[in-house]
């Protein structure tokens, strides 16, 4: 599409956020490619300029400029009936509103410049247009478990929107180096990005440094392999880049298996494992009905860990920071 354009935005795309809204139009775009043409100001949103998280209202009119031309129908890098199949393998839950999906360890969410088999290609499984499911939150790239996707724009829109009220409660298991005192707690440690790249990081930061998010994390301790790890469940309050992993690190207990948030004796007890965070649970309202609770079984990653410190995972309790509250 070489000129530029000026498209209203439907009563079905209503509460879809800017880029979504361009992928779903235009899926042979990137993620990089549509933050450079947003971030640059060539969108414009009823003539002003507008953020990729920019959620449209219908009757909103979207200046949409030049871009590039989609590949060859031959050329086009489509799903081959294998990765097809792999992506209806890691189906959690399905109904017409809402997917759930098991995402594995080392499995991106979105891609990049160096990453071509991720997620949101392999949604292309349930089809293009309308009939691609949307992402609600993400998942680091060597974090397994409970992936929420929104199948229609308007569930996409819901199950975001619990997420941002935190309607939407997540809960993560973590095998971590050494035993948190408290055993269990709240950590308050507002958070701020650093580096860039593959060497970006989030670090502590003073509340009033420009530039820092307010981050909040429950935790409670399963159980202990003797004083060398701790078994967690986690629970973020807040959304932030690698929170989980930054916040443990924090109060000295590093997550196991974590090349970038971690010490020295982390490192050495960790002794090959992988990441050891798992994204166990995700209990949130449904966009039309009831409430959803949905789980992932532990990820090969998480087993190798509970194996080699003894953990059961049919020893936790369903809700563990119910407990927690009930001792307040």
């Amino acid at each position: 599409m070489r000129e530029v354009r000026t498209l209203t935005v439907g009563e079905a795309e209503a509460g879809v956020r800017l880029d979504r809204w361009f992928k779903r139009r235009w899926p042979h775009l990137n993620h990089i490619q549509i933050n450079k043409l947003v971030r640059s100001g060539q969108v414009r949103v009823d003539g002003s300029r507008a953020k990729p998280d920019t959620r449209l209202e219908a009757g909103v009119q979207v200046r949409v400029p030049p871009l590039p031309d989609a590949p060859p129908e031959g050329d086009r890098e489509g799903l081959n009936p294998r990765d097809r199949a792999f992506a209806l393998s890691l189906v959690l839950y399905e109904d017409e509103e809402v997917l759930a999906l098991n995402k594995p360890s080392g499995l991106a969410v979105q891609g990049g410049t160096k990453t071509t088999r991720h997620i949101d290609r392999l949604l292309a499984a349930w089809g293009e247009g309308v009939d691609r499911p949307r992402l609600v939150h993400r998942l680091d790239r060597d974090t397994s478990g409970v992936l929420l996707l929104g199948k229609t724009p308007a569930a996409a829109a819901k199950l975001s929107g619990a997420f941002a009220k935190r309607r939407a409660e997540k809960t993560y298991w973590a095998i971590v180096a050494g035993n948190p005192k408290p055993a269990d707690g709240l950590i308050e440690a507002p958070l701020i990005k650093t580096g860039v790249g593959d060497r970006e990081r989030v670090v502590p930061a003073d509340p009033k440094a420009p530039g820092a998010d307010p981050a909040e994390t429950e935790y409670v301790t399963l159980a202990r392999a003797a004083h060398r790890a701790a078994w967690l469940a986690l629970r973020p309050h807040t959304g932030r880049t690698h929170q989980l992993r930054a916040h443990m690190l924090a109060i000295g207990h590093p997550i196991l298996g974590d090349p970038k948030y971690t010490d020295e004796a982390a490192q050495t007890l960790s002794g090959g494992l992988k990441l050891q965070l798992h994204a166990r649970r995700i209990t949130v309202p449904h966009p039309s009905r009831g409430t959803l609770t949905l789980e992932a079984p532990i990820s090969p990653e998480l087993k190798a860990g509970f194996d080699r410190f003894g953990f059961d995972p049919h020893e936790a309790e369903p809700e563990p920071f119910g407990r927690r509250r009930r001792r307040r």
